[in-house]
């Protein structure tokens, strides 16, 4: 089948002369009936759509395969089984019907090129793992996430070929898909001619210009990260996109696709993928949907039945506690943390300014504690509740897996790019365990996708930008492994201060010794490892997960608060207080904080009371919502400035006096051993070591002194 060559078939039929197998003019005329009297509400659908796309000039026709159901059963089975024969009849009949069309319009001699059907459908999806063998040339219909997509390219559906010789020339009709076509080695005009001369082997050339051409794309498809079973690698596969299917996607973009899932033979291969008989498996492109914003994901139909529960939902009093409740009910307290991952999975509202910048309504939130506090239990919960969630661990992921990386292709040699965690999470949440193990220059690569929501890449002669619209769920130990409540935030975290702004909550989740608490968590841990239902004892009223999830998507592609005028006053003269005490304990500290408070931390409590309105489907953000943003912001990462600040002001006294002494001590690049100075200052002086180890530490800071020889050597650098 992949050479053209000339085949015959018996025309007298022996035996039974009732076939009851219809002649293709007779589907032809079925399909011509479905487009000229298909109609849903006196409305001729299709009529209209091909009327007003010839006047246009576009020259296809978008049929969904449910009114094809609906119309003619046994057609639409046949399309179904046997779309490689069905198909050209299809587009047939739209040319036919386009003509007829124009007739009657009074242009009989319009010029029609050949018509493209575009078909789309709502039956069941078939993922890429499950395609076999039984698949081959039917019609199938896979979602999956667009990875790769080609240069646009020319392919000839007839050739122009001309003898270099006698110069006969013929057309040649291609074959759709991958599979070529080879010229005719001898020249068949001595068969009309028999006195001329003999034209050698392989006498043709194609005649370019009075070829016809149609424009062809290859994509890669992906399966959806939620698809890919644990330890499997994802799966991809090759589509073949023509005309009007071209140009419809770029890599990152979420889709269903429906094709004839079709195979082709591999040239040049080595080993049994160039074996004869071993076909690759391709998709032959029908049509595509695009899920037009990520969040939605084709889920974002709803039925009245769920649209009416939801909005009963949505007015129920104490709908925040419920929510909160459903949000990973078997891990005790932290109710704090469970508001803010609430807040964080229905967002804010994104804003477009006049001037087109970008403000973004998600919510990044940072845990940071000791180990033991089910921070990884939170994140594990978070993907599962999130409509789009990807779930990575800082150590196993680099700055190219977060971002996008550029690829080659191995058989064409093109570069293409390939998504990571951030694109591919496009609309949902990112959650990023061990955070503090990644590595700097793979932290700051996601600097950029948390402000600004796009990757700019520039390598390998690609320069282009990829929207990544995420929130960020992040978990960290501090730099001990333990949180030192002897030492400030700034030595406790190992972060700078440009990422640390991006987060709207910073939590320091502390492993308290408290009897009363430890004894209600012990029996709340064997109760669950008994097996008992903890969630009917202590979350009464909370909502189903799936429902929970349903929910979410519903909120955040129905609703978009603002704030109001009271409430936008009650921010603006909060955050000057929050500064001013910001800048009072930075002052009785005589050092920076390390958790900055800025305009981005404004933005930060708007965004959480825009969430809080959203929450409650309520159009208009309130005092009430920025009341209790403001408490979770307090609780959160005002705390978190705050921590530091339990030093007593003797101490903080101790360590301006060590500070004086040891610039005094120490002239501009001298060094001593830091035994030397402990000896003479705690020995002698009678001052604290913590004050001594604080005192160097600040002025490290302020580059006045450095740490030589792994800390044991103290040498004055500056001033």
């Amino acid at each position: 089948m992949d050479r053209p060559t000339v085949w015959s078939v018996d025309r007298i039929i022996q035996g039974d002369t009732n076939q009851s197998e219809e002649q293709p003019s007779e589907i032809q005329k079925a399909f011509q009936n479905f487009i000229n009297q298909f109609r849903l509400d006196n409305v001729f659908i299709y009529r209209d759509q091909l009327r007003s796309n010839i006047l246009i000039k576009q020259y296809f026709l978008d049929v969904d395969v449910a009114h094809l159901i609906s119309f003619d059963e046994d057609l639409a089975h046949k399309l179904a089984n046997e779309p490689s024969e069905m198909l050209p009849l299809f587009e047939a009949a739209v040319r036919e019907c386009g003509r007829y069309m124009m007739r009657l319009g009074g242009n009989p001699d319009a010029h029609f090129p050949q018509f493209q059907v575009i078909l789309h459908s709502n039956s069941n999806l078939i993922s890429i793992r499950d395609l076999d063998a039984s698949h081959i040339s039917k019609l199938v219909r896979i979602p999956g996430i667009i990875i790769g997509a080609s240069t646009m390219s020319s392919k000839a559906t007839e050739l122009c070929i001309m003898c270099n010789h006698c110069r006969n020339t013929k057309r040649l009709a291609v074959s759709g898909g991958f599979s070529g076509i080879s010229l005719p080695r001898i020249c068949d005009a001595q068969a009309l001619d028999a006195e001329s001369e003999k034209c050698p082997m392989d006498p043709f050339f194609v005649v370019h210009e009075k070829s016809t051409f149609i424009d062809q794309q290859v994509l890669k498809l992906q399966e959806a990260p939620d698809m890919v079973p644990v330890g499997e690698l994802p799966r991809h596969i090759l589509i073949s996109a023509d005309r009007y299917l071209t140009n419809r996607v770029v890599p990152g973009s979420r889709c269903t696709v429906m094709g004839v899932f079709d195979i082709y033979q591999s040239k040049g291969g080595k080993g049994p993928a160039a074996a004869v008989a071993i076909r690759n498996p391709y998709l032959r492109l029908v049509g595509i949907q695009t899920d037009t914003d990520s969040t939605t994901r084709g889920s974002a139909i709803f039925s009245d039945e769920e649209e009416q529960e939801f909005l009963e939902l949505s007015r129920k009093p104490n709908l925040y506690q419920m929510i909160v409740d459903s949000i990973a009910p078997s891990i005790y307290g932290n109710q704090d943390i469970k508001k803010a991952i609430a807040c964080l999975l229905f967002g804010g509202s994104k804003k477009i300014l006049p001037d087109g910048m970008r403000l973004r309504g998600d919510i990044n939130v940072l845990l940071l504690g000791d180990p033991g506090t089910a921070k990884s239990q939170l994140l594990k919960f978070v993907e599962k509740i999130a409509p789009i969630a990807i779930y990575t661990s800082g150590k196993g992921s680099s700055a190219a897996g977060l971002t996008a990386s550029v690829q080659r292709d191995a058989q064409s040699r093109e570069f293409y790019l390939e998504g990571g965690a951030m694109v591919l999470a496009d609309g949902g949440v990112v959650c990023i365990d061990e955070f503090d193990k990644m590595r700097d220059e793979d932290r700051v690569a996601i600097h950029e996708a948390m402000e600004q929501q796009t990757i700019s890449i520039a390598k390998a002669g690609i320069t282009t930008i990829l929207n990544a619209r995420t929130s960020v769920l992040a978990a960290a130990n501090p730099i001990f492994g333990r949180y030192d409540d002897m030492k400030s935030p700034g030595e406790n975290i190992d972060f700078q201060t440009t990422i640390l702004s991006r987060f709207d909550m910073i939590f320091i989740v502390k492993d308290e010794h408290d009897a009363d608490r430890d004894r209600t968590l012990a029996e709340h841990v064997s109760r669950l490892h008994m097996g008992q239902s903890i969630q009917q004892e202590e979350a009464t009223g909370a909502i189903p997960m799936e429902k929970l999830k349903r929910y979410i998507t519903y909120c955040k592609t129905r609703c978009a608060p603002k704030l109001s005028p009271e409430a936008s006053e009650k921010l603006s003269s909060h955050f000057v207080q929050l500064r001013k005490r910001v800048h009072d304990m930075e002052s009785s500290a005589n050092e920076r904080s390390s958790i900055p408070i800025t305009v981005r931390q404004l933005e930060a409590i708007i965004r959480i009371t825009e969430s809080l309105a959203k929450l409650t489907l309520s159009p208009m953000a309130t005092e009430e919502h920025v009341d209790e943003a403001i408490r979770l912001f307090l609780a959160s990462t005002m705390d978190a400035v705050g921590q530091g600040s339990g030093m007593s002001q003797e101490l903080n006294e101790e360590v301006g006096k060590v500070e004086a002494e040891l610039r005094r001590r120490l002239p501009i690049g001298w060094s001593t051993s830091l035994a030397t100075l402990k000896r003479e200052l705690c020995g002698n002086r009678g001052y604290g070591e913590q004050a001594l180890n604080r005192a160097i530490i600040i002025l490290s800071r302020r580059e006045t002194v450095q740490l030589r020889n792994g800390g044991a050597t103290v040498f004055r650098s500056g001033v």
